[in-house]
Parts: C-alpha cells; structure tokens; sequence
C-alpha cells in the first residue's frame, strides 16, 4: 500500500508536539472513577486505551530510536501477543498511576521523535516495512484518534486540519469496491474523489469527514449519502 502523506510543508515534529501537549493536558484531571468508565471503544475503559496508548508510543518511539542507528527493531518484544497482555495488565492501574505511566511513556516518545533530523525521515524501520515518517505518521493518528477515543475532551472536533486531510487520504483504502465517493468539506478547501462506480458524495464539516472515514461518529451532521460501509483499516 502506497500512503498518502500530508502536504510537504507538514512539520511532523510540531504535530506531534502539539497532541502530545493536548494529551498531557486531559491526563492533568483524570480520576479513578474516569479511568474506569467506558472510552468510545466497544469493550475497552478509559484504563484499556491509555494502557494502549502508553504501549504504542514507546513501541514507535523505539522504531526511529533504532533507526538513527541504523538498525530496526520488533515493533512490540513479543509481537501482537504481549502488546494484548500489558494492555490487560495495566488497564486496572489507578489513575495517578496511569497518568504517570503515559506521562512518562511520552516523555520517551518527545525525546525520539526530536531526534529526528531533515534527513532522518526516509530511514528504514520495521514498522509496515516502512520509514521513520511512515512510524511517525502512525504514531500522530494513534496519538489524536486514542485521545478522542478517550471522551475526556472534544473528541474529534479537537482534530488538527492537517492530520483531518491525513485521515481522509490514508484511509481512502477503505472505500468499498464498485463504490465512487465524493467527498466535500462544507469548513475548507477539501474535495476528494476516491474510487470507482456507483457515485455516492458526502459533505460536511472536516472533523466530521475525517471522523467517518475514521471509523468514529461525526459530531456533525453528514449530508449526502446513503453513507457506504467502510471496508477494513490498512
């Protein structure tokens, strides 16, 4: 798969300072009872996805860590298998643990991604056979999707433009076949066309956009449709 990466002018570093910041922020507040109530994922507490969270940043903090030494290294120790068990193992933490342990866990991700130098990006890491800017892309929609998925702040109204127009492009794969959708954002300059056959436009605000193709509710309204269901992520 070929990602579409986000204007050239994208300074992945600030984006990725920025959510880091925002994050921290709504950590400052969370309580007991916050970290066991549900997040918007099915079957997972606020406890499961900062757990996750706090998995995903140290394991693509290490992804270009390894890489400015030339060397790649296994996503998670342990693959898919361990990242499930120290989500379960940590979900139950309480909040002023939690909080710490994400605190720390992107103060590791901050000094990696710093790190990262002009002609840093194109190195290769393990992560998707890919590069430092592909880990550091997924790295940002992990970020920003997990802290929405949170309900402890705006949700997907909190979205920075840049990384909406990211979403609505990586994840044009998930438009299903035989399907031609038009996409058009009612708030910016934003006019997608993805896919072939039966044409089926939607417009809207671009957090809402983005949020659909996302897999998230919209917190505004969609027009258009009848809305197509969306295949897998990539």
């Amino acid at each position: 798969m070929t990602e579409k990466a986000p204007s050239e002018d994208l300074d992945l570093n600030s984006a990725l300072a920025g959510g880091q910041t925002r994050l921290r922020e709504l950590l400052a507040g969370l309580t007991d009872d916050a970290v066991r109530a549900p997040s918007a994922l099915p079957g997972w507490t606020r406890g499961h996805l900062l757990s996750h969270v706090e998995g995903v940043a140290r394991a693509l903090a290490r992804q270009a860590r390894y890489a400015l030494r030339g060397r790649t290294v296994e996503v998670y120790d342990g693959g898919r298998a361990a990242r499930d068990a120290a989500i379960e193992a940590g979900h139950g933490r309480g909040a002023a643990q939690l909080a710490a342990a994400v605190g720390d866990a992107l103060d590791e991700a901050e000094a990696s991604w710093a790190g990262v130098g002009p002609d840093d990006w194109r190195r290769p890491v393990a992560y998707r056979d890919g590069t430092v800017r592909t880990a550091g892309l997924a790295w940002w929609r992990e970020l920003e999707i997990h802290t929405a998925d949170a309900l402890l702040g705006t949700g997907p109204d909190g979205w920075p433009p840049q990384l909406c127009v990211h979403l609505v492009d990586f994840l044009a794969v998930r438009v299903p076949a035989g399907t031609e959708l038009r996409l058009t954002a009612v708030d910016a300059d934003l006019h997608r066309t993805f896919g072939e056959g039966e044409p089926v436009a939607v417009g809207g605000r671009l957090t809402d956009l983005a949020a659909w193709m996302a897999g998230r509710a919209p917190q505004g309204q969609l027009t258009g449709g009848p809305l197509p269901e969306l295949g897998n992520w990539p």
